[in-house]
């Protein structure tokens, strides 16, 4: 059998936007996704069931759906979660994590959130910098990378061109999804999409961006100096991620993006934070970690099943 994946089929929402719930007037609570009459919901649940069948896997990574976890666990088979960051206590992540053999957080304890359950919590390896790899990368002294992801609206450039033009010392380089400003000064430069995210974040002096987990991944791989401005995602994810940068002193976080006037202050307040507390935050050692901590769960689950038979 073609071990190299497989494709599924669309099962994205026919209004094209997902908010964290289908808004489905009969969904059961132990999901978040189930809309009615969806054929690309139908193919794809179908083709992963099938492949379930033939595959007979000794254990399934589900990486954030509840659905797959349930439709996997229906199937006999093992799963481990991957938790994001939230506030993730709703009966539908909740049930996700019961179901799981175990649960892997691609983040560190310290960014925990308080309402997570503790038996969640003891079911939880924690391994931060599996996400992003450091890169091997000289510095540029002068630059600051401003990092917009996806899931987000479109930075402002407008607002990004003030900050610059009271920063004339800086060069500015904005990556990811922003429109550009027409009187855009000279220190400013937009990007758009990158192929290599983690290599401009590598070469930046100070970074400036949202509180997702490949962004914060890839920023304490790099070890630099972090302003952040948590972006309003479902389950408060990276508002959640944003306090627990903020109490662990790994970077500073705003509510929003300042006044152009503000920037020189900011850049000196975060050079002058210490860079331990984000070191903290990243494990060079973890993809080895995660390899090994899974390879022992799927031994668990042969031997369960050699029992079993």
């Amino acid at each position: 059998m073609d071990d190299s994946g497989i494709d599924l089929p669309d099962d994205r929402p026919l209004s094209g936007r997902f908010d964290g719930n289908d808004a489905a007037t009969c969904r059961p609570n132990a999901l978040h996704y189930a809309p009615l009459d969806h054929d690309g919901v139908r193919a794809r649940a179908a083709r992963i069931v099938n492949w379930i069948a033939q595959a007979k896997p000794s254990l399934m990574v589900v990486d954030v759906s509840a659905e797959v976890a349930m439709l996997a666990r229906l199937a006999s088979v093992p799963t481990v979660y991957v938790r994001l960051g939230g506030e993730r206590s709703d009966p539908a992540h909740l049930e996700a994590f019961r179901g799981a053999s175990a649960i892997l957080a691609p983040f560190h304890a310290a960014l925990e959130t308080d309402g997570t359950p503790d038996w969640v919590r003891e079911k939880t390896f924690y391994v931060p910098g599996i996400a992003s790899l450091p890169a091997c990368e000289e510095t540029v002294a002068d630059r600051i990378l401003v990092v917009f992801g996806q899931g987000g609206r479109p930075g402002d450039g407008t607002l990004i061109a003030e900050a610059a033009r009271a920063c004339p010392h800086w060069q500015w380089r904005v990556i990811g999804p922003a429109v550009a400003p027409i009187d855009c000064p000279a220190n400013l430069e937009f990007a758009g999409w990158v192929v290599r995210p983690e290599i401009e974040i590598a070469r930046a002096r100070i970074i400036v961006g949202g509180a997702g987990n490949g962004v914060v991944g890839a920023v304490m791989a790099a070890d630099k100096p972090f302003i952040c401005l948590p972006e309003d995602r479902p389950f408060q994810e990276q508002a959640a991620t944003g306090r627990g940068l903020k109490s662990w002193g790994a970077a500073l976080v705003l509510p929003e993006w300042p006044a152009g006037r503000f920037w020189p202050r900011l850049f000196e307040d975060v050079l002058d934070m210490p860079a331990a507390p984000r070191r903290a935050l990243y494990d060079p050692q973890a993809a080895q970690k995660v390899a090994a901590w899974l390879g022992q769960h799927a031994d668990i689950s042969i031997k369960r099943a050699k029992v079993a038979a």
